[in-house]
């Protein structure tokens, strides 16, 4: 069962040439939803509902948690355990805010939250290179695709699991 997700200071890792700046990670709320519905309709061409945001965050299963920057939401992840598997479901980072680490920061905080030895799966669009590279850093690994995945263009999705750390 996962740990407490209380709230965490964190300093992002710098990247090539980029400044650090600090967040904090939190459990979202459903006060959140509005600045998560922002954040999510700018993010995908797909963006999901509501109503699905609200149904994660319903799950006592779901780890819902927002990265939060000079007091305002600037990124989010939403993982779900089913059985045996962790399935990391969404992440989404606002525009301004994207290649500062803030993604991987909601996905250190994931796998702290999860524990050690613990399975996990995603989907991800086999044109998203940037967010593949960044999954493989944390040792997931392809293991095969679902074809037509994203109704939005029928793109496919490469199915990606991290087993063990």
């Amino acid at each position: 069962m996962p740990r407490s997700t209380s709230a965490l200071e964190q300093e992002l890792r710098p990247r090539a040439g980029l400044a650090r700046i600090p967040i904090e990670i939190r459990p979202l709320s459903y006060g959140d939803l509005p600045e998560v519905i922002a954040i999510e309709r700018r993010a995908f061409p797909a963006p999901w509902s509501l109503a699905m945001f609200v149904l994660e965050l319903s799950k006592p299963s779901s780890i819902c948690v927002g990265a939060i920057s000079d007091g305002s939401l600037v990124g989010y992840l939403v993982c779900s355990r089913y059985h045996t598997v962790w399935h990391l479901m969404n992440v989404a980072v606002d525009g301004a805010y994207r290649r500062l680490g803030v993604a991987t920061a909601l996905i250190e905080h994931l796998l702290e939250a999860t524990g050690e030895g613990e399975r996990h799966t995603l989907e991800v669009r086999v044109s998203n290179h940037e967010a593949i590279t960044m999954y493989e850093s944390f040792g997931f690994r392809g293991a095969g695709v679902r074809r037509r995945y994203y109704h939005d263009n029928n793109e496919d999705a490469l199915i990606m699991w991290r087993t063990r750390p």
